[in-house]
């Protein structure tokens, strides 16, 4: 088994998204393929897991509209702490 990969980003981090996020299907109460968080859209790490698979991290954000998404590291970057 691979050694787990140390998380890059820490709960209450903000963070942008780094592309659009898309409903995989995964997420409830919205069509598949619906716009979950537009590229650039400003949110907050609330928990870090892995996926136990690839022992990889797996943020939960919470975007400024309220809504929370599962995100890999390649979705979200760090986000400056003076931006609104």
């Amino acid at each position: 088994m691979d050694e787990f990969r140390q998380p890059k980003f820490q709960w209450g981090q903000p963070v942008l998204a780094a592309i659009d996020l898309v409903n995989d299907g995964s997420y409830p109460d919205c069509a598949t393929d619906e716009l979950l968080a537009a590229r650039g859209t400003r949110g907050e790490v609330v928990q870090v897991g892995s996926h136990v698979e690839t022992q990889t991290p797996v943020y939960l954000v919470e975007f400024a509209d309220g809504r929370v998404v599962g995100c890999l590291e390649e979705e979200i970057s760090p986000a400056a702490l003076a931006a609104a």
